[in-house]
């Protein structure tokens, strides 16, 4: 699976017509984490461990650096690696349903993409340290109550909202979103000065592109703009 969705981003990405990507599992589980039978029945030898954890944290790095917003459509459950890679996109909306946990601590084995800086992140090291070291189950709106969820909705309202959610992100600009997260994701690591230098680049850029023009005639013309990516 890991394989599929590298080969996939990569195309994703390369894809400028491409404005929005939504993530979401089949049937009744948005995505149950690693596969913990097949990993004790077969022994891995170095290689392919090795192989196994830098395809995954290509991945899920790959989710977070990707140009386009990705809206994880959280339909069921997440466990281990499938709350992670949902943790990873811009946008979460979870089914109410939902079970939510990274329990790899509790199971001798360890987090992935990333999970120890973005977790504490978004929560703080308190919370980020109870959902790690506990690996406990914690819950829809406890994920929405704390930042980790942008919505939380009946199972069958989740792939529809997520829809909708991409629909209104693919109404915008393009280059300016594509900015927008180079930056969100860049904000940690800049200070302050380098920040408003990095913006001022973004901005320049913007205001190079025809789309700059198309939101300034459709402001003043009083209808919605078409965006172009130009």
């Amino acid at each position: 699976m890991y394989e599929a969705l590298e080969a996939e981003l990569a195309r994703i990405g390369a894809d400028f017509e491409t404005r929005v990507v939504v993530v979401t599992g089949t049937g009744r589980g948005f995505c149950s984490g690693a596969d913990l039978k097949a990993h004790r029945d077969h022994e891995a030898s170095m290689a392919e461990r090795h192989a196994y954890i830098e395809t995954s944290q290509r991945v899920f790095r790959a989710i977070q650096t990707l140009p386009q917003p990705v809206v994880a459509a959280v339909n069921g459950h997440a466990i281990g690696a499938g709350c992670e890679l949902a943790l990873s996109c811009d946008f979460v909306i979870v089914a109410e349903e939902a079970k939510l946990r990274m329990p790899e601590v509790a199971l001798g084995t360890f987090i992935g993409g990333g999970t120890a800086y973005t977790l504490r992140r978004r929560v703080g090291h308190a919370r980020a340290a109870e959902l790690i070291l506990l690996g406990r189950y914690f819950t829809p709106e406890e994920a929405g109550a704390w930042g980790l969820a942008n919505e939380v909705l009946p199972a069958e309202e989740v792939l529809p909202a997520a829809l909708d959610l991409a629909g209104r992100l693919a109404r915008n600009a393009p280059i300016s979103m594509r900015l927008a997260k180079r930056l969100l994701d860049r904000a940690e690591s800049v200070d302050p000065e380098e920040a408003l230098r990095l913006e001022a680049e973004a901005l320049f850029t913007c205001m190079a592109s025809e789309d700059w023009r198309e939101g300034l005639e459709a402001f003043a013309e009083k209808r919605a703009p078409v965006y172009r990516g130009r």
